[in-house]
């Protein structure tokens, strides 16, 4: 454990963006159980002057990294495509220059041909949301209740004909989480590039939690089958062997401030630090808006960042997450909306989900690679 050298707020997020999240419409198609966003049944579209003022925030902030520019909805593809084409377009001198790259994470159900052709010709970086077989997918319905397993191997189809790579995002619940081989079997058989494994969280949902002895046993038949040969890439392994290959040239690698993922609905309303707080309804946190993009650049809303309440909260925390988790080296602090989401404050340490998706995975893999030694 190491303290973090500089308790401020100012020095603890970074005052530079490397992710952009935007919300070309708030309508989902889908009707998940889990699904967390309050305004997913309305169809309230982004303007082009929102996302050109989102464009010519990139194109003010002080720095050489390119900013991957994640599409986000609601269901992104649920935007007609003309206008999402229209969104694109501030953005384009951006990208021909390499400063930004584009990303979108779908359910998949509503892509065709002409979506793909979209997606190729912006070299778009594409997740899929998908859960596994159907038995494993059955919280993901559409508004009548009706299964859309079919619908999103359909999409899939359509991405693989067309050639374009994908990742995936698997939601694990209480149903799933002890039927890893299948859904290891499932996603290899997929074609996905990888697949990231979330630990279904608390964010406003009233559903079961995962038991965490259950993600400790998930986690160490996934390290298990890794161990054993198996080819499929899961992004959580991979990020940590990626932090163990870093640990053995710098056993203590020094901490990079905490990215501020500004995230901007459809109307130029900006949060920080978490997607998941977009639409959300907070009086003691002013619903956790930042600014607006219409009236104020996001390196402007970051470098105000102090003078809001929950990143304040979030600071104060993750100084108590340097100080004394054992984890925090690997972890970084993990989600600030997580801390909201279950205790109603950021200034909460650890949280289940600390508990069930970073310190079980270091847990079981650690117990893993020690055995027999």
């Amino acid at each position: 454990m190491r303290p973090l050298p500089d308790r401020s707020a100012a020095a603890t997020v970074a005052r530079t963006f490397h992710t952009l999240i935007v919300q070309p419409t708030t309508l989902c198609n889908l009707d998940c159980a889990y699904c967390y966003l309050p305004d997913r049944t309305r169809q309230r579209l982004m303007s082009v002057p929102v996302a050109a003022a989102c464009a010519a925030s990139v194109a003010v902030q002080d720095s050489d990294h390119p900013v991957d520019v994640v599409w986000h909805g609601g269901e992104p593809t649920a935007t007609p495509l003309e206008h999402f084409r229209a969104l694109l377009a501030p953005f384009e001198p951006l990208r021909a220059a390499g400063r930004v790259r584009h990303g979108i994470q779908t359910n998949a159900t509503l892509l065709n041909e002409r979506w793909c052709e979209l997606l190729s010709a912006f070299q778009f970086q594409v997740g899929v949301s998908v859960d596994g077989p159907p038995w494993a997918n059955r919280h993901r319905v559409d508004r009548a209740g009706h299964d859309t397993h079919a619908r999103t191997i359909r999409g899939v189809r359509q991405l693989r004909q067309a050639g374009i790579p994908f990742t995936a995002i698997c939601v694990v619940t209480p149903d799933t989480i002890d039927r890893v081989d299948d859904l290891v079997a499932f996603f290899t058989m997929l074609g996905c590039t990888s697949v990231g494994f979330n630990i279904e969280e608390q964010e406003g949902s009233q559903r079961a939690v995962v038991d965490e002895q259950a993600a400790y046993r998930f986690w160490q038949r996934l390290v298990q089958l890794r161990t054993a040969g198996n080819a499929l890439s899961v992004r959580d392994l991979d990020r940590l062997v990626g932090y163990l290959h870093a640990t053995r040239t710098d056993p203590r690698p020094l901490a990079a401030p905490f990215d501020p993922i500004p995230t901007v609905g459809f109307n130029g309303q900006t949060v920080l630090l978490s997607p998941e707080l977009l639409g959300i309804t907070a009086a003691d946190y002013q619903d956790f808006i930042a600014g607006n993009v219409l009236t104020a650049s996001l390196p402007q809303m970051i470098a105000d960042a102090d003078r809001l309440r929950y990143v304040r909260e979030f600071t104060t925390a993750l100084h108590a997450c340097a100080s004394n988790c054992g984890f925090f080296d690997f972890c970084r602090g993990a989600q600030a909306g997580n801390r909201y989401f279950e205790h109603g404050t950021f200034t909460v340490a650890e949280t289940h989900y600390c508990r069930t998706t970073r310190q079980a995975l270091v847990r079981a893999a650690a117990a893993e690679l020690t055995e027999g030694r």
